[in-house]
């Protein structure tokens, strides 16, 4: 069975949990900017919460199913609809085959994150379904989904089957995840971070700002980074540094002052020094930064970090359990 693009968006894609393993050899992590919005619309779908479905950004997408579907999107403010009935992030909801659903552009936020029943089953590269468009391979060969693009879904899996015939009467289901977890833009967020391994080599003027002042994402950002306009960081030293690892989250401070957001698909090594690191609870909302937004950094202690990240663990698979009810 086909999904049909009968118009792709500004930029579409297929994303799952990411290539994880390969950064040793310079592939980058890829996969969904919001691994847990995506996990989490698949659980709400039947699927394996690893399951490739669709990255949107900005909107403009339409979709035509073959057969019935289960369809759960999460991420920023947008306006989606199934034929003519609104959708709202996080609600299950059944497509009948032939009917469209389409999503359009966010009043905040700039991506959400579509799980299909079934989920998109292009070729697996290197353990994962996720498009690599700087690379160019994976998802539908290495690129955005184009208009009038066919690609290949998976077949229901029996708890999607199960929530089809619950559905087939009201179509959208009156249950959903935490608000917080199907729509996660926010107006002038705040994002944690811990101190980065060259934090000492800006002086305090420089780190007072970081955290004191607000920074504007930049129209030059794109899935590999987030380009910050504010303040100047200036180093106390001028000096080369060797090229270390970096990862999604790391905050990188080029010769300009102006810092980088490292996001999915960044390089696996950088020579820019690293002034901090966004804790992995806050990628959802780095995620979601249009060009103009401002947003501000406040530090926590890395044990601070990991345990947010354990209360988020903790509280996805008591979610886990509470679904069940709905798929018997």
């Amino acid at each position: 069975m086909k999904a049909t693009a009968i118009r792709a968006g500004f930029l579409t894609s297929v994303q799952d949990l990411g290539r994880t393993g390969f950064r040793e050899f310079g592939v980058s992590l890829g996969g969904a900017l919001d691994t847990h919005a995506l996990r989490v619309a698949n659980l709400l779908a039947g699927n394996d919460e690893s399951a490739a479905g669709l990255e949107v950004t900005f909107g403009g997408l339409r979709l035509r199913f073959p057969d019935d579907r289960i369809v759960v999107w999460c991420g920023g403010d947008f306006s989606a609809r199934i034929s003519s009935t609104y959708l709202a992030a996080g609600h299950p909801a059944l497509v009948r085959g032939g009917e469209e659903f389409s999503i359009e552009s966010p009043a905040l936020g700039c991506r959400a994150w579509l799980a299909i029943s079934g989920g998109i089953n292009v070729p697996v590269v290197l353990s994962s379904r996720s498009a690599d468009l700087r690379a160019g391979f994976g998802g539908v060969t290495g690129r955005p989904v184009r208009d009038g693009e066919e690609f290949p879904l998976d077949e229901n899996p029996q708890r999607a089957k199960v929530l089809i015939d619950k559905l087939r009467r009201e179509k959208i289901a009156g249950w959903k995840p935490p608000h917080d977890w199907s729509n996660t833009a926010r107006r002038e967020p705040v994002l944690r971070f811990i101190r980065g391994v060259d934090w000492n080599r800006f002086n305090d003027g420089t780190t007072q700002r970081f955290t004191a002042d607000a920074f504007i994402a930049s129209p030059d950002s794109d899935r590999m980074g987030i380009r910050l306009d504010g303040p100047r960081l200036e180093r106390s030293e001028d000096v080369d540094l060797l090229s270390e690892a970096v990862s999604p989250g790391t905050v990188q401070v080029p010769p300009s002052g102006k810092p980088i957001l490292l996001l999915n698909d960044c390089q696996t090594i950088g020579g820019y020094p690293k002034i901090a690191h966004v804790i992995r609870v806050d990628f959802p909302i780095a995620a979601q930064l249009s060009p103009g937004d401002r947003i501000r950094f406040s530090e926590v202690s890395i044990a601070d970090a990991h345990a947010l990240l354990l209360e988020r663990e903790r509280n996805l698979e008591r979610f886990r359990r509470g679904l069940e009810s709905h798929f018997k």
